[in-house]
């Protein structure tokens, strides 16, 4: 009797298994698309300084929500990526410290891409020195402008102070590749021309090590690079007027103390990609529903959430073509 009961059971649970596969189907698929597991690549490049956002967000990715789906991240620079890019059969993301120029806009349109720019995080232009730097303990624009153009005869630390080292200043920064150069020629020198002796470089890891290795060096670069070797470095605080600011994720705003060296980072899509290829989409919406919770730890400021929403409304109607 007791073996024919537990058949019984057996049976009725087959049924009501059975029952409930069948509603399902005949309610459609929508749930099960949700959690789909999808495969392919997403192919990313740029912006150095956005890297270690995006890496953190594509290593996540792979492994909390599609293990299927290879992210690939590399960081030529923001200007190296757009070539990358903005060509048939380009990179379906690239990251970007800076905005699109104009002449980046007519080569999408001239190859047929459509691009969407994302907003991700908050940047700040960070200056460091070597940590037994024991005499620069903040520096004004004006100064800091002085150490990096051609037409300032400050070439030395004694220059900006007399009772600062009678040693040559080695300055350095990234190269034209990248966006944060740029930012930092276009928004901060006005285009002055650099010194000669200004050392430019593709790695920031590089850029790091100099100034680590160099009590006289000082560089430029995004904040994440600090936050990331403070144990090497010291980055020096800017008096825009109102007292000296160090860069720090509750400074860093576009209406806060650090504005003037504040400023977004992107990522920008190919749209034609995201409707091609699911797990593009999905990752760029996983992207934006992200980026502001891991920002902090990759030395971000977040964005407000309604930027964010903006954009990813935007991507939630592409799954719908």
């Amino acid at each position: 009797m007791k073996s024919i009961k537990n058949s019984i059971l057996i049976g009725v649970a087959a049924l009501t298994l059975t029952a409930c596969n069948a509603k399902n189907e005949e309610s459609g698929t929508a749930s099960a698309n949700a959690s789909a597991e999808l495969e392919g690549s997403v192919l990313i490049d740029g912006s150095g300084t956005v890297y270690p956002l995006m890496a953190k967000l594509a290593e996540n990715y792979m492994l909390e929500e599609q293990e299927g789906v290879s992210v690939e991240v590399s960081r030529a620079g923001t200007s190296a990526g757009f070539k990358k890019f903005l060509v048939k059969d380009g990179t379906d993301f690239n990251d970007a410290s800076r905005n699109i120029k104009d002449e980046e806009t007519q080569a999408a349109e001239d190859a047929g891409i459509e691009v969407k720019e994302l907003k991700l995080a908050l940047d700040g232009l960070t200056f460091v020195v070597n940590k037994d730097n024991d005499w620069v303990d903040q520096l004004t624009p004006e100064q800091l402008i002085s150490i990096f153009t051609a037409d300032s005869d400050i070439t030395k630390w004694s220059d900006l102070d007399p009772s600062w080292p009678d040693e040559e200043i080695k300055a350095m920064g990234p190269n034209e590749n990248h966006g944060t150069y740029e930012f930092f020629y276009e928004k901060v020198l006005e285009e002055q021309d650099l010194k000669p002796s200004v050392n430019l470089q593709q790695d920031y890891s590089t850029l790091v090590t100099l100034v680590s290795e160099d009590k006289n060096g000082i560089a430029f670069f995004g904040f994440g690079y600090y936050a990331g070797n403070q144990e090497k470095l010291q980055a020096v605080p800017v008096d825009f007027g109102n007292g000296p600011v160090e860069p720090s994720l509750e400074t860093i705003a576009e209406d806060g103390d650090y504005a003037t060296f504040t400023r977004p980072v992107f990522t920008y899509l190919n749209v034609g990609h995201a409707k091609e290829k699911p797990q593009v989409l999905d990752y760029a919406k996983y992207v934006l529903e992200n980026a502001n919770k891991m920002a902090g730890e990759t030395g971000f400021a977040p964005i407000p959430e309604a930027e964010s929403k903006e954009n990813l409304d935007f991507l939630n109607t592409l799954g719908d073509k």
